[in-house]
């Protein structure tokens, strides 16, 4: 018949200080093997809750980011395909000018047969320069709304600009009479310099749109780095740390192993005495 095992006080109390190092050892194994100090609710939960909705907030921020770098791209294409046009535009006036000293007006009027080509091409840039499916210039032109934050509550509209030949100065498709005199020709000179006026403002509008965009992306991608450091701080282990810390506790539990070796002889020799 087997008797009950009864544990001496000192063995009890190194089992279990034993038992406890043990689960200190599996504790700071699982910290290391994962990087995470904080791997569940169970571990802190404020500190776990905590780090869930900035890495979720910086998410969502990621995504608006991300939206607002297509938004600048947009932006910088109409700006480029606005350069563009305006070497179209200075190329037709420099047509214009050279009509001036044209010797008959046939040689005027095939000069401006050439313009008015270069004003269908004009156009055809124009329809041309759409970005993901936004043409910010075409004759009813898109506009662009972009949100700055998660909750769509901060945008900016980036408003198009008609910028098709018929709708710059106050034609510049077509030439006036087939520049009969050089009097029609000066009168569209003139629409040629109002046009590349009108060019130059919507491009620095553009710009200053695109300038704002790359301000607002900036500094989300900084929240966002933000928002990740501060949830990593909630929870990432500090490796170094917690590999130190395993050392010690091993060291301890080989030093529990063998205090309890020891109390376990001193009762075994007690014992001993009442045989």
């Amino acid at each position: 018949m087997a008797g009950n095992i009864t544990l001496g006080a000192a063995s009890r109390s190194n089992l279990l200080s034993l038992q406890n190092t043990t689960s200190l050892i599996g504790r700071t194994q699982g910290r290391l093997s994962t990087g995470l100090k904080v791997a569940s609710a169970l571990d802190d939960a404020s500190a776990f809750f905590t780090a869930r909705s900035l890495n979720n907030r910086a998410t969502d921020l990621s995504a608006v980011k991300g939206k607002v770098d297509q938004a600048i791209s947009a932006v910088s294409n109409a700006v480029q395909a606005i350069d563009s046009a305006s070497k179209i535009v200075e190329q037709i006036r420099g047509i214009a000018e050279s009509a001036k000293s044209a010797a008959t007006a046939a040689e005027r009027s095939t000069l401006g047969n050439q313009a008015e080509l270069l004003a269908v091409q004009l156009n055809n840039l124009i329809n041309d320069s759409s970005y993901n499916g936004v043409n910010l210039l075409k004759a009813t032109p898109d506009n662009l709304e972009v949100n700055f934050n998660e909750d769509s509550t901060v945008e900016l509209t980036v408003a198009g600009s008609n910028l098709t030949a018929s709708n710059m100065g106050a034609d510049i498709s077509t030439v006036t009479n087939n520049w009969g005199t050089v009097g029609d020709i000066n009168a569209d000179v003139n629409e040629y310099a109002s046009a590349l006026g009108q060019l130059r403002t919507a491009s620095q509008t553009f710009g200053s749109n695109a300038t704002l965009l790359s301000t607002r992306k900036d500094f989300t991608e900084t929240l966002v780095n933000t928002l990740k450091e501060g949830a990593d701080k909630l929870t990432l282990a500090d490796l170094n740390e917690e590999g130190a810390n395993l050392l010690a506790l091993q060291t301890r539990q080989q030093l529990g192993i063998n205090a309890l070796s020891l109390a376990s002889q001193s009762e075994q020799a007690v014992l001993s005495l009442f045989r």
